[in-house]
């Protein structure tokens, strides 16, 4: 295989110099790391500029409504844990209109991945303070600059026990490749929140704001990502220096563990020539 067995012919619709490029092409050479055919593999977004992202891969694709992109994804891995099942989602479209999702899935500890363009604004609808957006910011609707506390991703991702936290840089496509092929071969829930300036709409967080501060957390033998409270710490750190890297990560059973579900036959596989669904229908109708 080579990266060109992911190329899509659907034309790119995003801004020229998006971070978003650099996504889709770690992503591109995660995969063909990962060995896996494009039938193998199935990317599910909801809505906003990241969940294009499916379209212009070659593989199975799904995509659902605005914040839904993980039910769908998750019902997909539970129905054929054979799949390799990621998630490219927005700052908005998971930690926003998908946050309950977010929680409780982490909670369920299914495995999927989780790619979250993380461009701390809302992109697709012109401009407006997403959850993650800088306090003081201001945007067409925040005229007085942005008031609220944003919302801290990996730390609650890390209360809340999540498998794999990671957080990457778009720039910088070799490690962030290596960041994904490491999220997907983690068993369980994988978090991996990418730093991607918007230049359209973001004039804050831009490549040259983030060149300056994003360092590599794992370049340090010292950091143990297994440490819950190191871990805790280190994703807190915002501002002057900011971690990329794997935050944390923890050996636990996953949701298709748990329940057995590792063990049955995928339903793609089921026989169901010789079922007969007539006393469900006379029940039903």
């Amino acid at each position: 295989m080579n990266i060109n067995d992911f190329k899509s012919n659907d034309p790119i619709a995003w801004c020229s110099g998006c971070g978003d490029f650099g996504i889709l092409t770690a992503l591109k050479k995660s995969l063909l790391k990962l060995g896996r055919e494009p039938k193998d593999i199935l990317l599910v977004s909801g809505i906003g500029q990241a969940a294009k992202l499916p379209h212009y891969i070659k593989s199975n694709c799904f995509n659902g409504l605005h914040g839904r992109a993980i039910p769908p994804a998750v019902a997909a891995k539970i129905a054929n844990n054979k799949l390799t099942v990621i998630v490219t989602t927005g700052d908005g479209d998971c930690y926003g209109e998908g946050g309950n999702h977010f929680l409780h899935n982490i909670r369920r500890n299914t495995d999927i991945t989780v790619i979250v363009h993380n461009n701390q604004i809302y992109g697709l609808t012109k401009g407006q303070a997403s959850p993650t957006t800088d306090p003081g910011y201001v945007t067409k609707v925040q005229t007085e600059g942005v008031v609220l506390e944003p919302l801290h991703p990996l730390e609650m991702a890390i209360a809340l026990g999540c498998a794999f936290v990671a957080r990457g840089y778009c720039s910088d496509l070799e490690h962030l490749s290596w960041l994904i092929l490491e999220g997907i071969n983690h068993r369980g829930f994988s978090l991996i929140d990418v730093l991607q300036p918007c230049v359209t709409f973001n004039k804050k967080n831009t490549y040259e704001w983030y060149s300056k501060r994003v360092y590599k957390l794992n370049d340090d033998k010292s950091y143990n990502p297994n440490d819950k409270d190191s871990a805790y710490r280190k994703a807190a750190e915002w501002g002057e220096r900011i971690p990329i890297g794997i935050i944390y990560k923890a050996e636990k059973e996953s949701y298709e563990e748990k329940t057995g579900l590792n063990q049955k036959t995928a339903l793609i596989d089921e026989n169901i020539d010789d079922i007969d669904i007539s006393p469900a229908l006379k029940k039903f109708i």
